[in-house]
């Protein structure tokens, strides 16, 4: 007799988790200061924003990390398109966390 539920509670935990992930790195994402110059009287939010943004990077790369986890079982299917695009998501939600926090150590120093 095999447990079939594991694996869709995996399947469900995972994929509930890497949509976290992606609301979370589009929050960050549209509160990112790129591009936009400082209006006079608000240097004083930087530290803020820096830690803001720092924070944000680091839970969407731990998101991603421990929902890629639960979403590759051992068992792996005969076409993998759906991993192919899962680990494209992740992808993108890790290198753009990564450039974010070395973009905030160069702009704070």
């Amino acid at each position: 007799m095999r447990n079939r539920g594991i694996g869709r509670a995996r399947m469900f935990m995972g994929t509930l988790l890497l949509f976290a992930a992606i609301i979370a790195w589009g929050t960050t994402l549209m509160m990112s200061p790129h591009g936009q110059s400082v209006a006079p009287g608000t240097e004083h939010v930087r530290t803020s924003v820096v830690v803001f943004l720092r924070n944000s990077a680091i839970g969407n790369l731990v998101l991603s990390a421990l929902a890629g986890w639960l979403l590759f079982p051992v068992r792996r299917p005969r076409a993998p398109r759906r991993d192919w695009a899962i680990i494209g998501i992740i992808g993108v939600i890790a290198l753009t966390s990564l450039y974010q926090l070395i973009w905030l150590r160069s702009v704070v120093h």
